[in-house]
């Protein structure tokens, strides 16, 4: 063969392997097909988002099979803590943008975290309302029992300005570290009444929401946001890419939640 023919021998050799290693992806995994996403993934979520987010992760793992959700639901000073301390996961919802700057500000968060939906206070009472309450200023009362967020979280925050606007002094018998433990306080017949999310009262059958005026100045918008080093970033951007979606916005309607 002379040397123009082993030239052009050469050269197809050369396409050919150009070829096998661009189908085959430089030996890696290939990529999935179009908006296919699989596996495990991780959200860390403010306990108020407990019923909400339970439905949409049943849903989005029936619209994209192979993938499977695992909440860790808390309070989001805490989940943003475990997150800043190295706990793997994929997604961060919190209940406020104050303690989504925690885990921005550490150089966790993978982009800018978006407000998905906003939540109002309201005051939680035994079903029937037996103590009569009706006002936020009702909460001073001497003969009631009140539960209370801690001010580092969220719900505890949100009060406070509400409180503080009103002019209203409470003094709670207990503080607790998510919005959920205190809405139990009054499930369980320990405290008369508690100051939290509409969201909250709304899913559980046992209680009423007694509506306030000066909530309206203590709206808390929840961010979302994947994260840095997320073990599943495919399934990440899919949850989020879900949360968007009018089936997750019904759901989140149906909950109780506002558009941002």
């Amino acid at each position: 063969m002379g040397s123009t023919g082993i030239r052009a021998a050469l050269a197809a050799l050369a396409l050919a392997a150009t070829m096998t290693v661009t189908a085959c992806g430089g030996g890696q995994d290939p990529a999935p097909a179009a908006g296919g996403v699989s596996g495990d993934v991780t959200v860390f979520a403010a306990a108020s988002l407990t019923e909400a987010f339970t439905k949409i992760g049943k849903d989005f793992e029936a619209a994209n099979p192979g993938t499977k959700v695992t909440f860790n639901f808390a309070g989001s000073s805490a989940l943003a803590t475990q997150i800043t301390q190295g706990a793997p996961a994929d997604v961060f919802a919190a209940a406020s943008p104050a303690t989504m700057k925690t885990v921005v500000d550490a150089g966790d968060a993978a982009g800018t975290p978006i407000v998905f939906v906003k939540n109002q206070l309201v005051i939680a009472v035994p079903k029937g309302n037996p103590k009569g309450i009706a006002t936020l200023e009702n909460l001073s009362r001497p003969d009631l029992k009140v539960a209370l967020c801690a001010e580092q979280v969220p719900c505890g925050a949100a009060a406070k300005k509400a409180l503080d606007t009103a002019g209203v002094k409470v003094t709670p018998v207990t503080l607790e570290q998510d919005v959920k433990a205190a809405l139990s306080k009054v499930k369980l017949g320990e405290v008369d009444a508690a100051l939290v999310y509409r969201t909250d009262t709304k899913a559980a059958a046992d209680v009423d929401g007694v509506e306030f005026p000066e909530s309206a100045t203590a709206i808390n918008g929840y961010p979302v946001v994947a994260l840095k080093n997320a073990p599943n970033q495919a399934g990440a951007d899919a949850f989020l890419a879900y949360l968007r979606s009018e089936p997750a916005k019904a759901v989140l309607t149906a909950a109780g939640f506002q558009a941002p």
